[in-house]
């Protein structure tokens, strides 16, 4: 008698995916006015530019994902690509694909790695750029004092380089490389902090259910932030991009 098979095991749904795609829609369509703030499109493009110009890396088939404003797909002439990243794509059809800020926000996030590796044709690249940890730390500080006894889950979990070296060696990749930079930003408001990662599409996009941010909550926020203020009167917010890069 022949045994049944063994069951898939279930990926943790730790994200909405229908809410972080609504997110990067309406990132996307922010992007295509003058006011929305682009400030991590166009520094984690161009970074990935200047990685690619000194590996004298040129590619005849790209897929660029999440350059919201151009600047990637200018340097490397590519498609843009907006799709699934959680399942199975094209195979060998790309020399390069690169991934800006969007891979933050995946459940599956080793098989999203697998179909990235399966869609590069031998010897084709693959590079992302996302916030890890060492992200938004006085955000988080904020949050806390402003849920006091009973802290919510508000911001998402975030990758650190070892995790991205073991994702990428998971999935096959060789010659892995991971590796960070910090982007630091001054804000006078909170209100403004929390815009900028609108126009980002970085605002939270997790399944579990938190208490709403009432006027009371806001209110202890407001004061939080109040008390991270410089001398200028702003407080500095950081963002840590890290980059996986890898070839097939």
């Amino acid at each position: 008698m022949s045994k049944p098979p063994t069951p898939k095991p279930q990926v943790p749904q730790i994200f909405d995916r229908k809410a972080a795609a609504a997110k990067w829609a309406r990132a996307r369509a922010l992007q295509s006015g003058q006011d929305a703030a682009s400030y991590l499109y166009t520094t984690i493009a161009q970074d990935i530019a200047d990685r690619l110009d000194f590996m004298r890396f040129e590619a005849e088939t790209s897929l660029i994902m999440g350059d919201e404003t151009g600047g990637l797909n200018a340097t490397t002439r590519a498609q843009l690509g907006d799709f699934d990243v959680e399942v199975p794509g094209s195979f060998e059809q790309y020399d390069l694909i690169a991934h800006i800020l969007g891979l933050g926000t995946v459940n599956d996030l080793p098989g999203s790695l697998i179909h990235a590796r399966n869609g590069l044709k031998s010897g084709g690249l693959y590079i992302a750029a996302f916030p890890g940890v060492g992200s938004l730390p006085a955000l988080r500080q904020i949050a806390l004092q402003a849920d006091g006894e009973r802290p919510a889950a508000r911001m998402h979990p975030l990758v650190d380089n070892r995790a991205g070296t073991a994702l990428l060696e998971r999935a096959g990749f060789s010659r892995k490389v991971v590796d960070s930079f910090a982007l630091n930003v001054r804000f006078s408001s909170l209100h403004q902090l929390i815009s900028d990662l609108r126009d980002h599409g970085l605002t939270r996009s997790l399944k579990t259910e938190v208490p709403p941010l009432t006027r009371d909550w806001l209110r202890r926020a407001e004061a939080a932030f109040d008390s991270l203020r410089g001398e200028d009167g702003k407080v500095t917010e950081t963002f840590n991009i890290l980059v996986l890069t890898g070839w097939r």
